[in-house]
């Protein structure tokens, strides 16, 4: 009896230390609370590969962060402010998804917003919240940098206070590399094109500026409707003023794979002009909606960042390693500053 005490205090002992222990790895295990980070930009349309490359970027964060920061669980809230009617970023929209990530208690950081345009929408809404905002695509320099539009970019701060980040080059350096670009490569006579937004129209007129500085006759600048994607008419004055570059100010889902297919069914790739365009065109999409050996041999298009395959780093290496077993697919050019 003696010795079956003993072992029934063991077992106690053993069954208590088991039981507290237990206790407290769940204790440890268990978040403080939720941290909510909000996104953004279009998920219809055209932007579908875009938007879905950052959201899956996105994701990846998160899984290789173990899905906790500082205690807290990560979970992410993915908003569209595309239309269902256009498929293209609505400013309304981007108001709504704003105001809804402002308006969550849990929400700590706004992922947004691919187009700059819709940035200025959202900007002041955070900026009075005091949330952060972050930015993986916006460009046009004048969301952050002054000696652009009257104003900026204190219109986009009612508070003075600075909550608007972005990591990686605005297109005041884009746009000026792009015409020096042009210049190497020989082009003397360019035809500017642009979607009148923001992002289109800004990077258009500093390629100009920079484009005239170098030498490069400009014959032309025109702004241009999203809506309308028949361009021939414009596409045959670009002809007859012998431009031999096209430059175009757009995003994937603005005109710019209509402007290449037209300028080949035109013959001004026959006749020797070519297209050159923003990172705004840099996607899948672009070929998809025109021709591949349109655009394999006729356009030119400038990215402020390392194609994801060739990120240096080794954090770099492992996004693009990991993005492509995670998903089996190659990660779009957004996709890193989203994941970043």
């Amino acid at each position: 009896m003696k010795g079956w005490k003993i072992a029934q205090h063991i077992l106690w002992g053993v069954t208590i230390f088991l039981a507290l222990a237990t206790a407290a790895v769940f204790a440890a295990e268990q978040p403080k609370g939720v941290m909510k980070l909000y996104t953004s930009w279009p998920m219809q349309g055209a932007m579908i590969p875009e938007g879905t490359a950052m959201k899956r970027a996105v994701d990846l964060a998160v899984e290789h962060a173990g899905g906790m920061l500082a205690g807290y669980k990560i979970e992410v809230v993915n908003l569209d402010d595309a239309s269902p009617v256009t498929g293209s970023w609505d400013g309304t929209i981007e108001a709504e998804n704003a105001q809804k990530a402002v308006a969550d208690r849990d929400a700590m950081v706004y992922l947004a917003t691919y187009n700059s345009g819709a940035a200025k929408v959202s900007m002041p809404i955070t900026n009075k919240a005091g949330m952060a905002q972050v930015t993986p695509a916006n460009t046009y320099p004048g969301l952050s940098k002054p000696g652009h539009a009257p104003g900026e970019p204190g219109i986009y701060r009612p508070t003075g206070r600075v909550n608007y980040f972005r990591a990686h080059p605005a297109d005041d350096i884009q746009g000026a590399a792009a015409a020096r670009w042009a210049q190497c490569l020989g082009f003397k006579r360019a035809f500017i094109l642009d979607d009148r937004q923001l992002y289109g129209k800004g990077i258009a007129d500093v390629f100009e500026k920079k484009a005239k500085a170098l030498g490069i006759h400009i014959v032309g600048h025109e702004g241009v409707e999203s809506v309308d994607i028949d361009f021939r008419a414009l596409l045959t004055k670009v002809k007859a003023a012998k431009a031999d570059l096209v430059y175009g100010g757009f995003v994937i889902d603005s005109g710019g794979p209509q402007v290449v297919q037209q300028m080949k069914a035109l013959g001004l790739f026959d006749a020797g002009a070519k297209f050159m365009g923003p990172d705004g065109l840099y996607s899948p999409s672009l070929v998809e909606q025109s021709t591949p050996a349109a655009v394999n041999t006729n356009v030119y298009v400038t990215f402020s960042g390392l194609p994801p395959d060739r990120l240096p780093t080794q954090a770099g290496k492992r996004f693009y390693a990991d993005y492509k077993k995670k998903y089996n697919a190659e990660p779009i050019g957004w996709a890193m500053y989203a994941y970043q």
